[in-house]
């Protein structure tokens, strides 16, 4: 299924519904400009949302390969856009995954994809955070993985206390990050340059 082109049951529903929006908002939906815009915005946020409909613990199955290495691997830099579940207003930034292998390690592009997943739903940072990490743990079963979050979210941004460079950081860890020594290299590796790459 792609997303940008096969929609979910609802959309005429949603549509109909951002037509109301409009007019409620003090909008005349008639108007040339805004004729196609609710079914534009039933569309984007199906698209916004497709995370509702994957199974991130399959993505990691689905490229689960038997190896020996027992070092820490990182995936950092992860693009990541999600949707604020209060104000449904975005939230984006980079998310940055660790875990040391217990036996199995599963293809770098899976991690990302795992984001994606759980970034493409109504979210809180903290609990996307949380999510992210208890999908490696119970899919992997590592010895352990660590998540940080780095993210700037709109509704502080463009409404509340207006604020445009604050920026939220979340973490969750589990099994050998629990010992401040490996969180340390961790979080060493991560803010290490790399641009020489």
């Amino acid at each position: 299924m792609n997303p940008e082109t096969d929609f979910r049951e609802g959309l005429d529903e949603l549509t109909a519904h951002y037509y109301d929006i409009l007019k409620l908002l003090g909008e005349d939906p008639d108007r040339e400009g805004l004729q196609k815009t609710p079914l534009r915005v039933a569309k984007a946020m199906q698209v916004l949302t497709r995370g509702y409909t994957m199974d991130a613990h399959k993505v990691l199955t689905d490229a689960l390969f038997k190896e020996d290495y027992s070092q820490m691997v990182i995936v950092k830099d992860i693009d990541f856009f999600s949707m604020c579940e209060h104000h449904m207003l975005p939230f984006y930034g980079k998310v940055h995954v660790g875990y040391i292998p217990n036996g199995y390690i599963t293809g770098l592009s899976k991690i990302a994809r795992v984001v994606d997943i759980f970034s493409h739903r109504l979210q809180v940072q903290e609990r996307m955070t949380l999510q992210i990490k208890e999908c490696i743990r119970q899919t992997l079963k590592p010895l352990g993985v660590m998540v940080v979050v780095e993210a700037k979210h709109m509704c502080m941004q463009m409404r509340g206390v207006e604020k445009q460079n604050s920026i939220t950081t979340t973490s969750e860890f589990c099994g050998a990050f629990n010992q401040a020594k490996t969180r340390q290299e961790f979080m060493n590796l991560l803010h290490s340059d790399s641009k020489k790459f």
